[in-house]
Protein backbone atom coordinates (compact mmCIF):
# COMPACT_ATOMS: atom_id res chain seq x y z
CA UNK A 1 0.00 0.00 0.00
CA UNK A 2 2.40 2.59 0.90
CA UNK A 3 6.49 2.58 0.34
CA UNK A 4 7.08 4.30 3.63
CA UNK A 5 10.04 2.69 5.78
CA UNK A 6 7.53 1.76 8.27
CA UNK A 7 5.94 -0.74 6.13
CA UNK A 8 7.31 -3.89 5.96
CA UNK A 9 5.64 -6.31 3.30
CA UNK A 10 4.79 -9.81 4.54
CA UNK A 11 4.41 -8.17 7.64
CA UNK A 12 3.10 -9.48 11.42
CA UNK A 13 -0.08 -8.26 12.45
CA UNK A 14 1.18 -4.61 14.02
CA UNK A 15 -0.10 -5.07 17.26
CA UNK A 16 -0.50 -7.93 20.06
CA UNK A 17 -4.44 -9.39 19.60
CA UNK A 18 -6.43 -11.14 22.57
CA UNK A 19 -9.73 -12.67 22.83
CA UNK A 20 -11.69 -10.50 20.19
CA UNK A 21 -10.29 -7.32 19.40
CA UNK A 22 -12.23 -4.86 17.95
CA UNK A 23 -11.14 -2.99 14.56
CA UNK A 24 -12.02 -1.17 11.56
CA UNK A 25 -11.75 -2.54 8.36
CA UNK A 26 -12.23 -1.09 4.81
CA UNK A 27 -12.69 -3.14 2.10
CA UNK A 28 -12.59 -1.45 -1.73
CA UNK A 29 -16.76 -1.91 -3.04
CA UNK A 30 -17.81 -1.79 -6.87
CA UNK A 31 -18.04 1.51 -7.25
CA UNK A 32 -13.83 2.21 -6.39
CA UNK A 33 -14.70 3.70 -2.79
CA UNK A 34 -13.41 2.07 0.27
CA UNK A 35 -16.26 0.70 2.46
CA UNK A 36 -15.48 0.94 6.47
CA UNK A 37 -17.20 -0.74 8.59
CA UNK A 38 -16.38 -2.39 12.38
CA UNK A 39 -15.10 -5.78 12.58
CA UNK A 40 -14.42 -8.03 15.47
CA UNK A 41 -10.67 -10.16 15.43
CA UNK A 42 -10.27 -13.69 17.37
CA UNK A 43 -7.16 -14.25 17.53
CA UNK A 44 -5.40 -17.84 17.33
CA UNK A 45 -5.68 -20.61 19.60
CA UNK A 46 -2.27 -22.15 18.86
CA UNK A 47 0.58 -21.22 16.96
CA UNK A 48 0.47 -21.46 13.22
CA UNK A 49 -3.13 -20.79 13.08
CA UNK A 50 -4.38 -17.75 11.79
CA UNK A 51 -6.80 -14.65 12.83
CA UNK A 52 -9.94 -14.90 12.12
CA UNK A 53 -13.31 -12.82 11.77
CA UNK A 54 -17.18 -13.65 11.02
CA UNK A 55 -19.45 -11.85 8.86
CA UNK A 56 -23.29 -11.80 9.72
CA UNK A 57 -25.42 -11.20 6.80
CA UNK A 58 -25.53 -9.84 3.19
CA UNK A 59 -22.68 -6.99 4.21
CA UNK A 60 -20.86 -4.83 1.95
CA UNK A 61 -17.72 -6.60 4.18
CA UNK A 62 -18.92 -9.80 3.28
CA UNK A 63 -19.37 -8.81 -0.71
CA UNK A 64 -15.82 -7.13 -0.85
CA UNK A 65 -14.05 -10.00 1.18
CA UNK A 66 -15.81 -11.85 -1.61
CA UNK A 67 -15.03 -9.43 -4.57
CA UNK A 68 -11.34 -8.31 -3.96
CA UNK A 69 -10.01 -11.70 -1.33
CA UNK A 70 -8.96 -8.94 1.52
CA UNK A 71 -9.46 -5.78 2.85
CA UNK A 72 -7.00 -2.94 5.35
CA UNK A 73 -8.34 -3.47 9.04
CA UNK A 74 -6.70 -0.59 11.36
CA UNK A 75 -6.79 0.43 14.59
CA UNK A 76 -7.81 3.24 16.23
CA UNK A 77 -9.10 4.50 19.93
CA UNK A 78 -11.36 7.13 18.01
CA UNK A 79 -14.80 6.10 19.64
CA UNK A 80 -16.52 8.47 17.13
CA UNK A 81 -14.85 6.46 14.26
CA UNK A 82 -15.91 3.05 15.78
CA UNK A 83 -19.79 4.29 15.80
CA UNK A 84 -19.70 6.05 12.27
CA UNK A 85 -18.26 2.14 11.68
CA UNK A 86 -20.29 -0.25 13.23
CA UNK A 87 -23.89 1.41 12.31
CA UNK A 88 -23.45 3.96 9.38
CA UNK A 89 -23.04 3.42 5.84
CA UNK A 90 -18.92 5.05 5.08
CA UNK A 91 -17.38 5.12 1.92
CA UNK A 92 -14.01 6.79 2.15
CA UNK A 93 -11.42 8.03 -0.85
CA UNK A 94 -8.90 6.22 0.74
CA UNK A 95 -8.51 2.85 3.15
CA UNK A 96 -6.78 4.01 6.04
CA UNK A 97 -8.76 6.60 8.65
CA UNK A 98 -7.24 9.75 10.03
CA UNK A 99 -7.41 8.56 13.18
CA UNK A 100 -5.94 4.75 12.58
CA UNK A 101 -2.83 4.30 14.89
CA UNK A 102 -2.17 1.33 12.74
CA UNK A 103 -3.08 -0.75 9.62
CA UNK A 104 -2.45 -4.16 8.15
CA UNK A 105 -3.45 -5.56 4.99
CA UNK A 106 -5.37 -8.69 4.87
CA UNK A 107 -6.19 -11.46 2.50
CA UNK A 108 -9.31 -13.21 3.42
CA UNK A 109 -10.06 -16.59 3.12
CA UNK A 110 -13.29 -17.65 3.35
CA UNK A 111 -12.95 -21.26 5.94
CA UNK A 112 -16.57 -21.71 7.19
CA UNK A 113 -20.24 -20.87 6.33
CA UNK A 114 -23.52 -21.53 7.72
CA UNK A 115 -26.81 -20.15 9.01
CA UNK A 116 -28.01 -18.73 12.08
CA UNK A 117 -31.65 -18.41 12.69
CA UNK A 118 -31.88 -17.38 8.62
CA UNK A 119 -28.95 -15.02 8.71
CA UNK A 120 -25.74 -16.06 6.89
CA UNK A 121 -23.15 -16.36 9.18
CA UNK A 122 -19.08 -16.75 7.34
CA UNK A 123 -15.86 -16.98 9.09
CA UNK A 124 -12.91 -15.82 7.65
CA UNK A 125 -9.12 -16.24 8.13
CA UNK A 126 -6.78 -13.25 7.93
CA UNK A 127 -3.72 -13.21 6.68
CA UNK A 128 -1.38 -9.99 7.06
CA UNK A 129 0.38 -8.78 3.47
CA UNK A 130 2.01 -5.59 4.94
CA UNK A 131 1.48 -3.77 7.93
CA UNK A 132 2.34 -0.03 9.27
CA UNK A 133 2.31 1.35 12.59
CA UNK A 134 1.19 5.08 12.12
CA UNK A 135 1.62 6.44 16.03
CA UNK A 136 2.59 5.03 19.19
CA UNK A 137 0.94 5.34 22.71
CA UNK A 138 1.01 4.14 26.41
CA UNK A 139 -2.52 2.96 26.67
CA UNK A 140 -4.79 4.33 29.37
CA UNK A 141 -7.96 2.87 30.43
CA UNK A 142 -11.10 4.72 30.05
CA UNK A 143 -14.14 3.55 31.03
CA UNK A 144 -16.01 6.10 28.70
CA UNK A 145 -14.00 4.39 25.76
CA UNK A 146 -14.90 1.04 26.37
CA UNK A 147 -19.17 1.87 26.58
CA UNK A 148 -19.10 3.09 23.86
CA UNK A 149 -17.92 0.19 22.05
CA UNK A 150 -19.87 -1.69 23.65
CA UNK A 151 -22.76 0.27 22.77
CA UNK A 152 -22.48 -0.06 18.98
CA UNK A 153 -23.01 -3.73 19.19
CA UNK A 154 -26.07 -3.45 21.42
CA UNK A 155 -27.48 -1.21 19.26
CA UNK A 156 -26.47 -2.84 16.18
CA UNK A 157 -28.51 -5.33 17.67
CA UNK A 158 -32.36 -3.46 18.31
CA UNK A 159 -33.44 -4.64 15.28
CA UNK A 160 -32.03 -8.17 14.96
CA UNK A 161 -35.01 -11.05 16.13
CA UNK A 162 -33.23 -13.48 17.85
CA UNK A 163 -32.34 -10.28 20.84
CA UNK A 164 -33.99 -8.93 23.36
CA UNK A 165 -35.23 -5.20 22.41
CA UNK A 166 -36.36 -4.09 25.87
CA UNK A 167 -32.92 -5.48 27.69
CA UNK A 168 -31.11 -3.87 24.93
CA UNK A 169 -32.18 -0.28 25.01
CA UNK A 170 -31.83 -0.76 28.97
CA UNK A 171 -28.02 -1.89 28.34
CA UNK A 172 -27.67 1.52 26.47
CA UNK A 173 -29.03 3.74 28.71
CA UNK A 174 -26.55 1.91 31.27
CA UNK A 175 -23.77 3.10 29.20
CA UNK A 176 -24.79 6.15 28.52
CA UNK A 177 -24.13 6.96 32.26
CA UNK A 178 -21.23 5.25 32.31
CA UNK A 179 -20.26 8.10 29.36
CA UNK A 180 -21.14 10.79 30.79
CA UNK A 181 -19.38 9.72 34.27
CA UNK A 182 -16.23 8.56 32.77
CA UNK A 183 -15.67 9.73 29.17
CA UNK A 184 -14.74 12.64 27.43
CA UNK A 185 -15.50 14.97 24.96
CA UNK A 186 -14.81 12.22 22.24
CA UNK A 187 -16.77 9.37 23.91
CA UNK A 188 -19.61 11.65 24.94
CA UNK A 189 -19.73 13.02 21.45
CA UNK A 190 -19.85 9.11 19.97
CA UNK A 191 -22.59 8.61 22.26
CA UNK A 192 -24.80 11.50 21.33
CA UNK A 193 -23.93 10.00 17.61
CA UNK A 194 -25.07 6.92 18.58
CA UNK A 195 -28.29 8.28 19.69
CA UNK A 196 -29.19 10.24 16.40
CA UNK A 197 -28.13 7.11 14.26
CA UNK A 198 -30.09 4.65 16.07
CA UNK A 199 -33.03 6.55 18.01
CA UNK A 200 -32.85 4.30 20.53
CA UNK A 201 -33.88 7.10 23.34
CA UNK A 202 -36.94 7.94 21.60
CA UNK A 203 -37.48 3.91 21.64
CA UNK A 204 -36.83 4.01 25.10
CA UNK A 205 -39.14 6.57 26.34
CA UNK A 206 -42.46 5.16 23.83
CA UNK A 207 -41.58 1.36 25.72
CA UNK A 208 -41.86 3.75 29.08
CA UNK A 209 -45.11 5.21 28.33
CA UNK A 210 -46.62 2.18 26.81
CA UNK A 211 -45.89 0.57 30.23
CA UNK A 212 -47.09 3.10 32.41
CA UNK A 213 -50.59 3.12 30.10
Amino acid sequence: MSGDDSVAAGAAWPVDLRGVTESVVATLGPNGRWNVAALGLRAPAAAGELVTATTWGNTRTRRNFHRRGGGVVQFTSDPREFVDAALTIREEDEPVLPGADAWVEVRATRVESDDVEGTRRERWELDPIESAVLRERVPTINRGLYAVIDATVAASRLDVPSYDADALLDRLAYFEETVRTCGGPAEVEAFERLGEITGWRERRRAREEHDDA
